[in-house]
Formats: C-alpha cells, structure tokens, sequence
C-alpha cells in the first residue's frame, strides 16, 4: 500500500502546482481515509480534491457545488472527462498526437509537438521504446527523439517553441492558460497538416476540448479530435511528448552556455531560490527573459 499512497501523494502535488500557478489557493494536502485531499478557495467558493488510493489504482475525486463557477473552472482545467470519452475507444491507423512540456515550470519556454503515425510507424516507435517522456531518463530524451525524427520523416513531426517573452504576451492576451495551450497545440495541428494528410488527432487533457477546435483553421477544423487524461499511452502523442521535452531542455543547456547559470526546473522552493538570486545579481528586466511571469512564484520574490 506504502507504493499506492506515495503515488497518490505525487498526483494531488501535481495538482497543486498546477491550481496555484493559476491563482487557486490551495491547503497542504491532508491524508483522509484511503486518499490525500486539499482544500481549493477561489473568489467564487471552495472546493474540496481528493486522490482516493487502492488495490484497483488511484481515482480523483472533485467535491463542491457543481453548479458553481469555481468546480466549472477548476474540473476543466485540471481533469474533466469528456462526454464521448469511452473504456473501448481504439487507437486510429493514422492520426497526429500532440503534447506539451514546460506548463508547471516557471523557467523556461512553453514547448508544444505533435507527431504523425501510421501503423508501420507505429510499430517502428514502439520498437525503439517510445513511451510518455516522464518515464525516460533526461539522457535518454535527446537519443530517442533523433530516432522518432527519423522514423517519422520531417514533414510527419512539428514543434513550436514559446519562449519566456512571448510566452508572457500570449498570456496577458488569452488571460487563460488553456487557452493559450489550445492556440498552441492548433498551429502545431495545422503546421502538421500542411504537408500530411490526417482525419484525427488525440491530445492529453487539458480543457474543454472546444478550446481547440474554436482555434483551428480550415484544414484542421475537419479532424475528428480526441483528449484524454494521461493521453501519452498512445503512441503519437508519447512520441510528441519526447520531441517536445527534448525541445524544452535544449532551451536550458542553450541558456547555461550563454549566461553561465544552471537554472532549475519545476516549480519548488530551489526554483525561488534561484530566481531571486538572478534578479539580485542581474535585476528584473534579466529575469522576465527567462521567467512565466504569471506563476505565483514570480509574485513572492
């Protein structure tokens, strides 16, 4: 059981972070009876998330008024489940996944990448050990994506790379993170689909999926879409999550070498420390070139 719970107690942090990185304010998780909750206050009521644990796995569990605009905002931004969602849904022969890196970390760019597979494609991905990016050792992100570009070709793979300064306009723009996902997976899906033709799509779930589909194009406006919680389990979109990892971290060796400062990743006390050390030495301007200004960390230095 010692496994189980530790495993719910890494889901409600992420969670947290993720709660307090749009302005919720969140209790320190407590344990319960066979679950670790928190207690989420917003301008509109409180709620109450719970990740139960067991021998059948982990399950979430948000409690409040569902009427009310708070559970609205907060089920959709962390893990609502969509209507035509099913246990039997079958991955399709030939579809783009689409996944991002850096949403939880206040360094850095806003990476987001889709890949094109087909069924040889796909067998071929799962031959060299493709898998959600989380699961793979950092040295180990940079090898793998080479081959899933080579694999796939240039025209079956795009990425597009957000980096601090126009991350922080983009946001001021759609005042909302979702939204700002949503614009960002629809370019990579309409870049994709100017050089390859595709019916469907499968992200991971980050909103309502109309946030999507209302920022799609002609081309894109036609594929069937599909967002899943923990979508990586699906071939394309776990290959997407390497090529947009391996973006992400390129940004960090690129910014060691030209400014000589490790900088952490995440959202923890260490990545406070470090951001306050920079705008001591460098000052303000220096650190919202690297910085998600919007997080709650940039607010307390």
């Amino acid at each position: 059981m010692a496994d189980i719970e530790k495993r719910a107690e890494s889901e409600i942090m992420k969670y947290l972070e993720i709660l307090k990185n749009n302005g919720y304010m969140v209790s320190q998780p407590q344990k319960g009876n066979y679950c670790v909750e928190v207690t989420i206050d917003g301008a509109s009521g409180k709620l109450k998330l719970q990740v139960y644990y067991g021998k059948k796995g982990l399950k979430t569990v948000l409690q409040g008024n569902k009427d009310s605009k708070i559970y609205a905002d907060v089920n959709s931004l962390i893990f609502s489940e969509l209507p035509f969602e099913k246990e039997d849904f079958i991955e399709p022969e030939k579809y783009i996944g689409t996944d991002e890196s850096g949403k939880g970390d206040f360094f850095g760019p806003l990476v987001i990448a889709g890949v094109v597979v087909e069924k040889e494609i796909k067998k071929r991905l799962e031959e060299i050990g493709v898998r959600d990016s989380k699961q793979i050792a950092h040295l180990s992100i940079k090898n793998l994506a080479g081959k899933i570009k080579s694999i796939c070709g240039q025209s079956s793979f795009n990425v597009v790379v957000i980096n601090p300064p126009r991350y922080n306009e983009l946001y001021e723009k759609f005042g909302n993170l979702n939204r700002m996902l949503a614009w960002g997976h629809a370019r990579v899906l309409e870049n994709i689909l100017s050089n390859k033709e595709a019916s469907a799509a499968i992200s991971d779930k980050f909103g309502d999926e109309r946030l999507i589909l209302d920022s799609l194009q002609e081309k894109g406006k036609k594929l069937e879409l599909y967002q899943f919680p923990k979508a990586e389990k699906y071939t394309a979109v776990a290959a997407a999550s390497i090529l947009a990892r391996d973006r992400f971290n390129d940004w960090f060796d690129m910014k060691k070498k030209e400014i000589n400062i490790v900088l952490p990743k995440g959202a923890s006390d260490k990545v406070t420390e470090a951001a306050r050390k920079i705008k001591t030495e460098y000052g303000q301007d220096f650190l919202s070139q690297l910085i998600k200004t919007h997080f709650k960390t940039y607010r307390s230095l």
